[in-house]
């Protein structure tokens, strides 16, 4: 058995800062900015929450894939900017949906979290343990980034995505994910509960810091590596896939995808120029614009692929 994506949604905040705004609070200019990441604007959280974000991509998504709460028999939330530690947020997501019949948990794996959710979904469902299972990626970014450290606060935003995987006859293809935890410090986000924590001053340790060059030599190298290796033996070619639906962290790296798998940037769709990076949302984001403007067609061939924090990575491989 196999997950098909019958249905996807998001969501994002109205409210955003273009690089303009940012110009008034850190040293950069909107030049720069979309030069060096191809960021243009990002959405922000005023009343929202990650629990919210998550509820209003879930209910888009349901309403997409025509399956009402009930049928759902598990609720993956990828994250690690929830508002709420205890109880997790796919249990909150689960009482707002009303989705009785559903096990939730959620998984922190940054902005390799939804594709890790996918697998996970996958592994489920092939086993013959759940058959229809709601996965979201959601992230409140804005309340990690220190809004005066230029190399971050130019970068992220905030946002949900969802999509909803139903078991169908077929057998998938296998999925490549890695880790390497020695390269952890290169994206670190210490957390606001833990002992010992400075309690008079400001506590830069809780905000995302990042080693830019680090991470984008990582993804430049590791992401063609990955999806080749997702591929191969299966007698797909990567001049086969219809799109490589990446996690939307910079342009450039993006862009240097392309030019390594030799393949032309039309099959990269891109939207970070809209909402920046939104770490685990960013690839639900995306595949819900690219299924609401009617860009997918039954049997495309396709291939997600995340990267970020841990540092972790990993590619997959999916027919529409």
């Amino acid at each position: 058995m196999i997950g098909k994506i019958c249905g996807t949604g998001s969501y994002v905040p109205a409210h955003f800062l273009d690089n303009n705004d940012l110009a008034k609070i850190v040293d950069t200019n909107d030049e720069w900015i979309r030069e060096r990441t191809g960021v243009v604007r990002r959405h922000i959280i005023v009343d929202e929450t990650t629990v919210s974000m998550s509820v209003e991509a879930s209910k888009r998504a349901l309403e997409n894939s025509g399956i009402d709460p009930e049928e759902l028999d598990l609720i993956l939330v990828s994250t690690f900017t929830s508002e709420v530690l205890l109880p997790s947020t796919a249990c909150e997501v689960q009482k707002e949906l009303g989705a009785v019949n559903a096990t939730g948990f959620d998984l922190n794996a940054a902005c390799t979290g939804f594709l890790f959710a996918y697998n996970t979904a996958q592994a489920y469902i092939a086993s013959g343990v759940y058959r229809t299972v709601l996965i979201i990626g959601a992230e409140s970014l804005s309340n990690t980034v220190n809004w005066e450290d230029r190399g971050t606060c130019i970068l992220f935003g905030d946002g949900a995505g969802a999509a909803v995987l139903k078991a169908e006859e077929g057998e998938a293809v296998r999925p490549v994910t890695h880790s390497d935890g020695s390269m952890g410090d290169a994206l670190t986000c210490m957390s606001r509960h833990r002992k010992n924590r400075p309690i008079e001053g400001e506590d830069l340790d809780s905000y995302m810091k990042m080693n830019g060059q680090a991470v984008f030599k990582f993804a430049v190298r590791c992401v063609p590596e990955v999806i080749r290796e997702t591929l191969e033996g299966t007698g797909i070619a990567v001049g086969d896939i219809n799109y490589f639906v990446l996690h939307q962290a910079n342009k450039r790296i993006v862009e240097s995808v392309a030019k390594r798998l030799k393949e032309d940037i039309s099959k990269f769709p891109m939207n970070m120029d809209e909402y920046g990076n939104t770490s685990s949302a960013s690839i639900p984001i995306l595949l819900d614009e690219m299924n609401r403007k009617g860009m997918l067609k039954r049997g495309d061939k396709l291939v997600m692929s995340g990267f970020g924090a841990g540092l972790s990575w990993g590619a997959a491989y999916l027919e529409w």
